[in-house]
């Protein structure tokens, strides 16, 4: 196998290769049609796809790239996986004083001369789209709410008109049409920095969006890099070349080669387009807001061009392979920008940016909640609205494990910590706000403390109270027989009954049988449903500006009226592709893909 993959096309042929690409030619509608066809095959863990036949458009559309572990590091080579732990090894080394030989240090440093980017003057081979260019590009309309369509992996380069800073992020990006695109630029995005200090200036931001190409570019601009790291720069180190570039001029912004299509434009200062309303990753939609937008220049593609997309829903999805490979990837390096945190993990069965955890050092009084403010300001982490956070030296991954070491450990009196007026990630309407909400830590440190309770036997005073189910060591959920706009209020009941008192954590929640399915359904119902500054109860302890919380801790997640809807299949497409697609389906995964 020939490393490294530089284009949509190679990455393609790599994946037919190893049995992981389903070509289809029958034709497909890029409203709701295509997207549908999608998630039934990344449901059953099946292949890559590669539409050859959409409707409206004469380029194929590729999904489902990403969708699964091994089919990730097929676009690398087993050599690359290895640069960044050993980068990240030599540079602790170096920070802890240590000196490693010259030999050694050459032989680890050597890997790295080549990377970078590098400018080029030959092979500019793109044909420009004449007239409504936009409307020529794949149609993708995922679910039947959305605002319309939208481009699901784009790369969006700005520069700081300041100070020249780069940055390749990956926001929404709706086709309005007429030359025109809406840009879902969220906060904490460096983007979004380089177009507020744009309008500062009262001055328009150029961008360019590029759809296709390495697939190390793209899986760059999805990772949680540092403010000042470029993302083409992890895109080199993973590659092992220069990243390829075409430059006329130091005032026109680069076009990295071999992408696909190439959108060109500028984003207008102090105007806004009504965006939205989009299915999300958290399982909702997000819904319509004004953000910035873009007028379009021009649209370029090269010869037989490929539109790479993918479908976001409810966990699971293919951005969930995506996330824990990223994850997995830049786990070595958190210790060198946190060096009191050992490791970290969202969980993205939860959204991402609902829930992390991690494992801190503790070696003085709550350094360990020195630790998860670390934490809580570095870059994409910073929008993290639960973290848990414990001393212990366990697999971080393992969610029902974290959350038993968290209560065994967790007095509510003093290792609750709650941030009421903080900022919330975008696509989360827990809080009442946009972009607002509460954050909270939890922290189990030291010894137990602790025993959890593993049985339910009781009963409850109040009828309002249904079933209860233990999810894990002293955890217990509770169905409400009322939703939340009929009683608001009523956590503050459950606080008071006696035997859930055995219990450290209680779940007050709609339907408290499937929460408990499985672990991803806990962390779906319970984190994507509260907002720490609204849904914490208890029993209250104050002590002076603080206030604790004594015995049981209970949260409230049930839906509330003010969240966004959750996403529901179309009727009329899903019986559709029932009865025109399943049987391909589920040949073409028991045929292909991951076993």
């Amino acid at each position: 196998m020939s490393y490294p993959i530089r284009t949509t096309s190679e990455f393609l042929s790599v994946l037919k290769k190893n049995n992981q690409l389903w070509i289809i030619d029958k034709p497909v509608d890029p409203y709701l049609e295509l997207a549908k066809v999608h998630r039934e095959v990344c449901k059953r863990k099946g292949p890559a796809l590669l539409f050859t036949n959409v409707k409206g458009s004469s380029f194929p559309v590729a999904t489902n790239l990403y969708g699964a572990a091994d089919r990730i590091l097929l676009a690398f080579s087993e050599k690359r996986m290895q640069a960044i732990p050993q980068l990240a090894h030599l540079a602790l080394h170096l920070q802890e004083q240590k000196k490693p030989s010259v030999i050694s240090l050459l032989k680890e440093a050597k890997q790295f001369l080549h990377v970078g980017r590098k400018r080029i003057t030959k092979g500019f081979n793109y044909t420009a789209l004449s007239g409504d260019a936009i409307a020529k590009l794949p149609q993708i309309h995922a679910w039947k709410d959305d605002g319309g369509a939208f481009i699901t992996l784009p790369l969006v380069y700005t520069k700081s008109l300041l100070n020249q800073a780069e940055n390749l992020g990956m926001y929404r990006i709706q086709l309005f049409g007429k030359n025109q695109v809406g840009i879902h630029m969220q906060i904490q995005r460096g983007g979004n920095l380089h177009y507020y200090e744009a309008e500062n200036q009262n001055q328009p931001l150029p961008a360019r969006i590029f759809i296709g190409g390495a697939p190390a570019l793209t899986l760059a601009t999805i990772a949680p890099l540092p403010q000042n790291i470029p993302e083409w720069l992890l895109a080199s180190f993973l590659m092992g070349e220069k990243i390829p570039y075409f430059q006329k001029n130091k005032q026109e912004l680069p076009i990295f080669a071999n992408t696909d299509f190439i959108i060109t434009g500028e984003l207008p200062p102090k105007e806004r387009k009504v965006e939205g309303p989009f299915g999300d990753h958290y399982g909702y939609y997000s819904l319509a807001h004004l953000y910035p937008f873009m007028n379009v220049e021009s649209v370029l593609h090269k010869k037989n061009a490929i539109y790479p997309a993918t479908v976001v829903g409810k966990p699971i999805q293919e951005d969930h392979y995506i996330t824990e490979f990223l994850q997995d990837m830049l786990s070595p390096l958190y210790p060198l920008v946190m060096p009191h945190v050992k490791s970290i993990w969202a969980f993205e069965e939860s959204g991402v940016h609902t829930l992390a955890g991690a494992v801190v050092q503790n070696t003085y009084p709550r350094e360990a909640l020195t630790a998860a403010l670390r934490i809580l300001g570095e870059g994409q982490l910073s929008l993290t609205k639960v973290l848990f956070v414990t001393d212990q030296p366990i697999a971080i991954k393992n969610f029902t494990l974290l959350l038993e070491t968290l209560l065994a450990r967790a007095n509510w009196e003093t290792d609750l910590f709650l941030l009421t007026h903080a900022s919330q990630d975008t696509l989360d309407y827990n809080g009442k706000k946009l972009n607002h909400g509460g954050k909270a830590i939890f922290m189990g440190i030291g010894d137990p403390k602790y025993t959890l309770a593993t049985h339910w036997q009781g009963s409850f005073y109040n009828t309002n109270f249904g079933d209860a189910y233990v999810f894990c060591k002293g955890v217990l959920c509770v169905s409400a027989k009322v939703k939340y706009d009929l009683s608001p209020n009523l956590a503050e009941k459950l606080v008071l009954e006696e035997d859930i008192q055995a219990f450290r954590l209680v779940i007050l929640c709609d339907d408290a049988k499937e929460t408990i399915k499985n672990k991803n359904a806990f962390l779906w119902n319970v984190f994507t449903n509260f907002d720490p500054a609204l849904d914490l109860y208890g029993k209250q302890k104050q002590a002076g500006l603080h206030i604790g919380i004594t015995g049981t801790l209970i949260i409230d997640s049930r839906r509330k009226t003010w969240y966004a809807p959750p996403l529901i299949e179309d009727e009329a497409t899903e019986k559709k592709v029932n009865e025109e697609w399943l049987p391909l389906i589920e040949k073409a995964c028991r045929t292909m893909g991951t076993k």
